[in-house]
């Protein structure tokens, strides 16, 4: 909001005669401004007339409202009936993220027909979820920003599954099938009837727990230390646009998975958000309300705003349903459109158990594994930079300044600190920022902290109370497929928005940009079609560089990183020269409070661990 006040003189020669504005003379000597007294009279400078006395004049004050760009801010706390249904929208937003990754190591760990152990692991990934989320927002780099199974993590797992170590002999399907998503309802009840032993997916489990719990000590670490603030200052825009591009774009074979069971179910899904978010983005739907001073009266709110997604979801699993009852779809499981149905997964409710709390050892003693250990120590790394990209995205969409070094450090260290206790679990993932989440905030401009705590919240009661959870799961599959097209759209949108503080007019900012992102897609593609192709003579070695260059946010984001610090050029041209301090405070809903502790007290901030400690803040609030 910016205030104006201007002097406006009414002269005698012109009155108003109908109740309108009198139009303003000139100076009537020769048209300029009048000359200012040097003794003002109300403190400050007044106009003179033609005699030299000061005129009387009327003061206006014109008030210009900026367009309001956040529903509520990070800060904001709505109503508790809002913020439960900010909370169940975000939820749902994350939820086919859970299902996905208890899926893919369902899978990993010859577990596709055992439903205890896919029992298991999905209360174990929420839990994990609801836990480092609240840790994270509350304690952490305090944005709000989801904390899940990222893709970071997945990519080396299902690079893990064409493994020799990791391949499940006696499944019916080929190695390549680890990757499908297919088998989803098999989370509870799996259409495989091949059972694999208990001993073989134990085994498995510790030994990619040992590695998990390895990387997570280096994770930690480099948060506490202050090493990221370190590495932050070689990791541009150029490196983090085609890592996490890469990632994000890895997202779409999972996508096209839900999708492909019903396109008109997700087109549906897909447009009705993109109509209430987008289309209709600005306006307000005239509600009805009651208070005792007013009694009813119309109130108007963006209501299809905040709710874009959940209005999404209740429209696409509402078709569904239509197209169920009506038996356009088919019933049959060997059908495409068969989880498309709303009646396909109901047996999951009856069958998931009513409690169940993961803990420590639950699949018996951690092992160890070189190949899990590379594998988690890669995704520990590309988690690193994904989540300075998404820290760097999620500041952009809630209009605050960028995270200062102390809020990142302290982000990077509760993420490895969750990812330390998520191997102790057997989760098989690590817990780390999520784009998808930061997606819906631009969608729904809700930016509330408290939403997301409460989420997370929710993710822990639901991961022990399964019943809850079941029915969640319910949600046909092309209805999660369409949430992902928007909400991953716009991430990935935000993500390339980095590009604008670097020089696009630069040949060696486009060409490093473009190499890194076809060596990320061209070297997965090849290592795919070529799985002996690598022979050093030694195995492990061998299982190394497949690993690496198998995953393409790895790729691209070596390549951009190594070429963005050996080619020659200027910080300012590299994106890299922003100083915090001297951005338009315009910009920002709110500033760097954001990110600090408001009541810490004053013998903590005065020791002398707390200031030589890099994850807490050096300067004083207020």
């Amino acid at each position: 909001m910016s205030t104006i006040k201007m002097n406006l003189s009414e002269p005698d020669s012109v009155k108003p005669t109908n109740g309108e504005l009198a139009p303003l003379t000139e100076n009537p000597t020769n048209g300029e401004l009048a000359p200012l007294t040097e003794t003002p009279t109300n403190g400050e400078l007044a106009p003179l007339t033609e005699n030299g006395e000061p005129r009387k004049d009327k003061s206006v004050v014109i008030i210009h409202e900026r367009e309001k760009r956040l529903i509520y801010r990070i800060s904001d706390n709505p109503p508790v009936h809002l913020t439960f249904m900010f909370a169940i929208q975000q939820l749902l937003t994350a939820l086919y993220n859970s299902m996905s990754m208890s899926v893919v190591v369902a899978e990993l760990v010859c577990a596709r027909d055992d439903d205890e152990i896919k029992t298991k692991i999905l209360s174990t990934t929420m839990l994990m979820s609801g836990i480092s989320t609240f840790l994270v927002s509350t304690f952490g780099v305090r944005l709000p920003v989801y904390q899940g199974p990222s893709m970071p993590y997945i990519i080396p797992l299902l690079a893990m599954s064409t493994l020799k170590e990791f391949y499940c002999p006696n499944y019916h399907d080929s190695p390549e099938s680890l990757s499908s998503v297919n088998g989803t309802a098999g989370i509870f009840g799996g259409a495989i009837s091949l059972n694999e032993t208990r001993e073989l997916t134990y085994s498995k489990i510790q030994a990619i727990s040992g590695g998990l719990m390895a990387a997570g000590v280096i994770h930690l670490l480099i948060g506490f230390t202050g090493l990221v603030g370190v590495f932050a200052r070689y990791i541009g825009p150029i490196t983090i646009v085609p890592t996490i591009t890469l990632i994000g774009l890895s997202i779409y074979t999972v996508g096209v998975k839900f999708c492909e069971k019903h396109w008109g179910v997700a087109a549906v899904t897909t447009v009705t958000g993109l109509i209430l978010a987008l289309y209709l983005n600005g306006k307000n739907t005239p509600l009805p309300a009651y208070n005792r001073t007013r009694g009813f009266y119309i109130k108007w709110y963006p209501l299809h705003t905040v709710f874009a997604l959940l209005f999404s979801v209740i429209a696409g699993w509402t078709f569904s349903a239509i197209l169920t009852v009506s038996g356009t779809m088919s019933d049959d499981r060997n059908h495409v459109h068969h989880y498309a149905r709303t009646d396909s997964r109901n047996d999951v409710i009856f069958q998931s158990p009513w409690l169940y709390i993961a803990y420590p050892g639950q699949f018996g003693t951690v092992g160890f594994s070189v190949a899990a250990f590379i594998s988690c120590l890669v995704a520990t790394l590309l988690s690193i930079i994904d989540s300075i990209g998404d820290y760097n995205a999620t500041a952009r969409v809630c209009f605050v300044p960028p995270p200062p070094s102390h809020a990142v450090n302290r982000g990077i260290f509760l993420e490895g600190v969750m990812s330390f206790f998520a191997g102790t679990t057997g989760a098989c993932h690590a817990t780390v920022s999520y784009g998808n989440n930061i997606g819906a905030i631009g969608l729904t401009k809700v930016a509330s902290r408290r939403v997301f705590q409460v989420m997370a919240i929710m993710y822990i009661i639901f991961s022990v109370v399964l019943k809850i959870s079941a029915v969640f799961i319910t949600i046909p599959y092309p209805v999660l497929g369409g949430c992902m097209i928007l909400s991953f759209g716009i991430f990935i949108g935000l993500i390339l928005s980095n590009l604008q503080f670097i020089d696009l007019n630069s040949t060696r900012n486009l060409a490093i940009v473009g190499i890194a992102i076809l060596l990320g897609l061209m070297l997965p593609y090849w290592t795919e079609r070529n799985q002996d192709a690598i022979k050093t003579g030694n195995a492990h070695i061998d299982n190394i560089f497949l690993t690496l260059i198998s995953n393409g946010g790895f790729v691209g984001g070596f390549v951009a990183f190594f070429l963005d610090n050996t080619v020659q050029g200027t910080l300012k041209d590299r994106g890299l020269d922003i100083n915090q301090e001297s951005l338009d405070e315009g910009l920002y809903e709110e500033g760097y409070e954001v990110y600090e502790f408001q009541r810490i007290p004053r013998f903590i901030t005065e020791s002398r661990i707390y200031k030589l400690l890099p994850i807490f803040s050096k300067k004083k609030i207020g």
